[in-house]
């Protein structure tokens, strides 16, 4: 139990910011040119799979536990948590609607946050935000959980490379 390595910043520096914030507005706006059709007939798909709205927002902690609110592609029924409060996503959840399956399996719910990038609440890579609710959990559980806040939450990172929707926070 002895660490091998350990960081001397737990903090990036602002050379280091500029340079993602950078790359992240390159890589957003590109990738926004070019998913547009998807955008297009995904929202479409989502109209006419179930009824209300194409996107979903939802408060979530970034960088220094700011709050912000996350844009998705919505994969639940409208009001999936009015009569159970704040709970997970699970394997066959029956809240996911059919269509959001798929987006869910393929990511395609993640793409609206490119326009979290691009107000710069979000980076391309990083850890995921979650909701405050969670947060205040994760941290009494997993001590080391407060360092993901020191930089900006990503559209993709370890745990969306690994892990699923259903992946145990502390793994």
């Amino acid at each position: 139990d002895i660490p091998v390595f350990r960081p001397r910043y737990l903090k990036p520096t602002m050379e280091q910011r500029v340079l993602k914030r950078t790359l992240d507005l390159v890589v957003s706006i590109g990738s926004l040119l070019v998913l547009s059709p998807v955008f297009l007939v995904t929202a479409i798909l989502i109209k006419l799979d179930s009824s209300g709205p194409v996107f979903y927002r939802q408060v979530r902690l970034g960088r220094d536990e700011k709050e912000f609110s996350i844009l998705k592609f919505r994969t639940m029924q409208e009001n999936a948590e009015n009569s159970t409060g704040p709970v997970m996503a699970r394997l066959d959840d029956p809240r996911i609607t059919k269509f959001g399956d798929f987006l869910r399996s393929t990511r395609i719910d993640e793409l609206p946050q490119l326009i979290n990038v691009l107000h710069g609440e979000m980076s391309i890579v990083g850890p995921r935000p979650e909701r405050p609710f969670f947060v205040e959990q994760f941290k009494k559980e997993i001590p080391e959980y407060v360092y993901r806040h020191n930089i900006k939450p990503g559209i993709t990172g370890v745990a969306q490379i690994y892990g699923k929707y259903n992946t145990p926070v502390y793994d």
